[in-house]
């Protein structure tokens, strides 16, 4: 990727969105995950038990929805003159959702039951920036799960130098950035989600429009 952005602005903006958005839907869409779609797996699987109903089922299209925003991603990335369009679509596509939900969104409604997925469209194109563009990050910034994992065995290797035999040095604060950035993005997103809606997405889409001038 020959075009460069501030790394550290990046990381945390991309962390605080993912958090967000995930904790925002969860909260706010009837417990759907919209970053990690593959939790959704494991709600559906726990409604089913339960006597899943209609919403349950439609947890399913986030699949699908997932998976054109990452092949669509990927078939326009090389087109484009910047990557980082894809992080500006990203934050058009969420302030537009948030902005259709604080017009129109009224319980029980298509609205309702359509917008959630456009912010799992969105998260799709970050998961496929993630992936094309793995250097303009300190790490993955949509899933957590390896980020915490690399944490883990950086520690062991400083609590246990005996053990662990490497030159590297630990780079704990990328790390910090990346899982801090997250788990900030999951308070704020599920505090503002509970309490005002799901339009307060809006707020990680403005974010994401500033990395074009960072």
């Amino acid at each position: 990727m020959d075009e460069k952005k501030n790394i550290a602005y990046v990381s945390i903006i991309l962390a605080f969105t993912a958090g967000f958005c995930d904790a925002a839907t969860f909260t706010a869409a009837q417990e759907l995950f919209s970053a990690h779609v593959t939790g959704n797996f494991v709600v559906f699987a726990y409604d089913l038990i339960r006597g899943a109903e209609t919403q349950s089922w439609l947890k399913l299209l986030s699949f699908p929805v997932f998976t054109l925003a990452v092949i669509a991603s990927g078939y326009y990335a090389p087109k484009l003159k910047s990557p980082y369009t894809l992080l500006f679509v990203e934050g058009v596509i969420l302030l537009v959702t948030g902005g259709l939900d604080l017009a129109f969104d009224r319980p029980g409604t298509t609205w309702a039951a359509i917008l959630p997925y456009v912010i799992v469209l969105a998260m799709g194109i970050q998961n496929a920036f993630g992936r094309m563009y793995a250097t303009a990050a300190y790490a993955p910034t949509t899933m957590m799960t390896g980020n915490v994992t690399q944490l883990t065995l950086d520690i062991a290797k400083i609590l246990m130098p005996g053990v662990w035999n490497s030159d590297k040095r630990p780079a704990f604060g990328k790390q910090i950035i990346i899982i801090g950035g997250f788990l900030g993005g999951c308070v704020a997103g599920a505090f503002l989600a509970a309490h005002f809606g799901l339009w307060t997405v809006a707020v990680p889409g403005l974010l994401l429009l500033l990395i074009a001038f960072i």
